[in-house]
């Protein structure tokens, strides 16, 4: 196994003159008839399709010189996937992503003061529970911001293939929620920490988010209406050089005013996209938040990894694109 992982990263390296981003990560899996209970995680950054069209040809000649099978899937907008099976048992997942050049070039900042020029930041929350969900957002040929929750298994292969398509990657930092049935997360900022409590949990978070380059909360209805906790949080982000976007949770949030005082970039959420999700309802979402882009020069738009949401993405935001409505990243609009 760890000899095909060897061969599939040389061919890689060679195919590329030693300029892919590959990463490599063993998985455990349940062990079926007799199998290692592991499979690698291998994940190929290229930069041009005719590389993509060497990597797939050298792929089928591993897998043929192994004895194994291989099978493409998930293949999107610049991702494919394969898989080799051992006796129809999995052993190696191969992501190969080709980077969409348009994602890597945002709007410039200075656009902002142009008339008629409508910025849409579209940030994607709770990524990190689903892998096939993930995929299918990353693959998304527009700008994307994705928010990552912390300590999940999939945490940081979520925020490294973000990264590596040239989306932006914030961290999704639990917080303290007043509703009832909210579920808390185990590692969350709580109104009554200290400074040192928030500053130590929100470095063990980053730890498993990496290219972190802001935050938004998750939940944090009692949290962020809480100035003493927003107060000790705002410090943390400003000394990392981290932005903060304010989800509004609850009308009652002091979190976008204790950044604004104490010196941290930020901005606030004014739509969200799913909290009916069906199509229809999506879209029309998405013609809401085009509306106030329009009329402000900017919005913030909030959704999650649910295939509702992806496909109305999908569908709708060309169409934007199409009637002048920029996609950026999060970081082009707060202030």
């Amino acid at each position: 196994m760890r000899a095909v992982t060897t061969e599939v990263v040389a061919a890689a390296q060679k195919i590329t003159s030693n300029k892919s981003e590959i990463i490599v990560r063993p998985q455990a899996q349940a062990p079926k008839r007799g199998g290692s209970g592991t499979v690698d995680d291998i994940y190929i950054s290229l930069s041009t399709a005719a590389q993509a069209a060497a990597l797939n040809e050298s792929l089928g000649a591993i897998a043929k010189r192994h004895g194994l099978a291989i099978t493409t899937t998930g293949a999107s907008a610049g991702v494919t996937r394969f898989d080799y099976t051992s006796d129809g048992v999995r052993t190696h997942s191969i992501h190969v992503v080709i980077p969409i050049l348009a994602r890597a070039q945002p709007v410039p900042r200075n656009n902002s003061s142009k008339p008629g020029v409508a910025r849409l930041a579209i940030i994607i929350d709770d990524m990190g529970y689903d892998r096939a969900l993930a995929d299918a957002v990353i693959a998304l040929p527009f700008p994307l911001t994705v928010s990552v929750l912390p300590h999940l298994p999939i945490s940081s292969e979520v925020a490294e293939e973000a990264h590596g398509r040239g989306d932006e990657v914030l961290l999704h930092l639990p917080m303290e929620s007043e509703v009832e049935t909210a579920k808390p997360e185990e590692i969350e900022l709580r109104v009554g920490m200290t400074a040192e409590q928030v500053s130590s949990a929100v470095a063990g978070m980053l730890q498993t988010v990496p290219h972190v380059v802001g935050v938004n909360n998750h939940q944090g209805s009692l949290a962020t209406s809480d100035p003493l906790l927003m107060g000790a949080l705002m410090p943390v982000l400003r000394e990392r050089g981290l932005f903060f976007i304010d989800s509004r949770t609850d009308a009652r949030t002091v979190a976008f005013d204790m950044a604004r005082r104490d010196g941290v970039r930020a901005a606030s959420r004014k739509v969200f996209l799913d909290d009916t999700a069906t199509r229809g309802a999506i879209i029309s979402q998405l013609e809401l938040a085009a509306r106030d882009a329009a009329r402000d020069g900017f919005t913030i738009a909030i959704g999650h990894p649910r295939a509702a949401t992806i496909a109305a993405l999908g569908e709708e935001v060309p169409r934007l694109e199409a009637r002048g409505v920029r996609l950026v990243f999060a970081s082009d609009v707060v202030h």
